[in-house]
């Protein structure tokens, strides 16, 4: 892969890139900037991985979003053979979210670590990492406290299980749990105008970071309110060097090998 930057989490297949779809996958080649196409559910997945096989600097991820429990069956045999693919280079996103259902009790919880664990367990079949979306209900650490014991459990039984945690949002203490666990913490362009995320950014160790965009979602402080897309990793990668005081050169090139590690690229 010849690329200066991996945008480890994005949704370029998304209807906001409809006219403009072309073209920005142009500027990601001309700009090095290889992006993982992140699925959420059946639909988006397979066009996640249309995407990647007809680009060199693309690849897909396939799963099933937390929130579409309620919309979409989990068709283990049609994301196993959409994963069958070597452009898939991990399962997700999946995971706990906490934070959007408008109640969450017992029954959703329960239904979301169901569809959680049927993608773990995918993902160690075909030896491939996970991505995972956490988000916990607000003021709390909830949906981390319950997805690190789930990991846990499972890193006991399968010890190839490996992954990343997309927008981390957690503090210093979940963040070393995971990286325990061999699961990598992804920042968005939101670390480019909030200070929330400085203190986990300073603590953890830089191979344990990696670089997203989460687009078209969280645009950078230069187009905030904006649609946003993978060309904001390059900010994400230079936030990140300037809040732990490091070279933004190495800083670029470790992020970069971190991915290429983990996804395999």
């Amino acid at each position: 892969m010849n690329a200066k930057y991996v945008d480890a989490h994005c949704h370029i297949q998304f209807d906001q890139y409809a006219h403009d779809e072309a073209e920005i996958i142009e500027r990601m080649r001309e700009e090095g900037v290889a992006g993982i196409v992140v699925g959420v559910d059946r639909a988006s997945s397979k066009k996640a991985l249309v995407l990647a096989g007809k680009h060199e600097h693309l690849y897909a991820a396939v799963g099933l979003h937390p929130n579409r429990v309620a919309e979409e069956q989990f068709d283990e045999a049609m994301y196993r053979a959409l994963a069958a693919s070597s452009k898939v280079v991990a399962i997700g996103e999946c995971g706990l979210d906490y934070f959007r259902p408008a109640e969450v009790n017992e029954a959703v919880k329960n239904a979301q670590t169901k569809l959680f664990k049927k993608h773990l367990t995918l993902a160690v079949a075909l030896d491939k990492p996970l991505i995972i979306h956490v988000r916990p209900s607000r003021g709390t650490m909830d949906a981390y406290h319950d997805l690190i014991e789930i990991l846990k459990e499972e890193k006991t039984k399968q010890p190839n299980l490996r992954g990343d945690v997309h927008f981390f949002v957690g503090s210093v203490k979940e963040a070393e749990a995971l990286i325990a666990l061999d699961f990598t913490l992804s920042f968005t362009a939101v670390v480019t105008f909030a200070r929330d995320y400085d203190e986990v950014i300073k603590a953890v160790p830089l191979a344990s970071i990696l670089s997203e965009t989460d687009a078209p979602y969280v645009a950078p402080e230069s187009r905030r309110g904006k649609r946003n897309d993978p060309l904001a990793a390059a900010d994400v990668v230079r936030t990140i060097a300037r809040i732990r005081g490091e070279d933004p050169e190495i800083v670029r090139q470790t992020l970069l090998a971190n991915a290429e590690c983990l996804f395999a690229l």
